[in-house]
C-alpha cells in the first residue's frame, strides 16, 4: 500500500534521463518500440484562468464604481487585469481615504497608484456627474 504526500514534487528532469518521470519514460520507451513518431514537451500552450469580478455600483450611464475602505495589493492586480481584459468598462473607484499608502512602506497612495494606472477617483461620496 502507498502513501502519498500532498507536497508538490519538483518537476525538474531526472539526470539521467530528459523525461520528467519514470512513466513518462517508459511511455517513450513504448512508443520508440512500436516506431511512432512523437516529440516531447516541445512547445508551451498558454492559457488563462477566468475569474469573476462583481462591481459594487453599477449606474444607467454604464459607470461602475468600486467602494474601497481598504485597497489591497490583490485587489490592485484584479482591477488591472479586469480592465485588461474588459478595456470598455468604466471602472472608477471611491476611496473612504484617498491618501492612505499602498502600505506601510509605500509613498503611494490609492489615488496616487489611480492617477498613475488612468482610473478615475473620488473620495467618500460618489459625484452626481458619474451617475447622470
Amino acid at each position: 500500500m502507498r502513501h502519498w504526500s500532498k507536497t508538490k514534487r519538483s518537476r525538474a528532469k531526472s539526470p539521467r534521463s530528459k523525461f520528467r518521470s519514470r512513466f513518462e519514460e517508459r511511455l517513450a520507451c513504448g512508443l520508440d518500440k512500436r516506431g511512432v513518431a512523437f516529440s516531447y514537451e516541445s512547445c508551451r500552450i498558454e492559457y488563462t484562468v477566468v475569474r469573476r469580478y462583481t462591481p459594487d455600483f453599477i449606474f444607467p450611464n454604464g459607470v461602475m464604481v468600486e467602494a474601497k475602505g481598504y485597497f489591497t495589493s490583490a485587489d490592485r492586480t484584479k482591477h488591472l487585469r479586469v480592465r485588461e481584459s474588459n478595456p470598455l468598462l468604466d471602472i472608477r473607484f471611491c476611496f473612504q481615504n484617498s491618501e492612505n499608502k499602498l502600505n506601510k512602506k509605500s509613498k503611494t497612495s490609492y489615488a496616487d497608484w489611480c492617477d498613475k494606472h488612468g482610473f478615475l477617483w473620488c473620495e467618500r461620496v460618489i459625484p452626481k456627474e458619474w451617475v447622470l
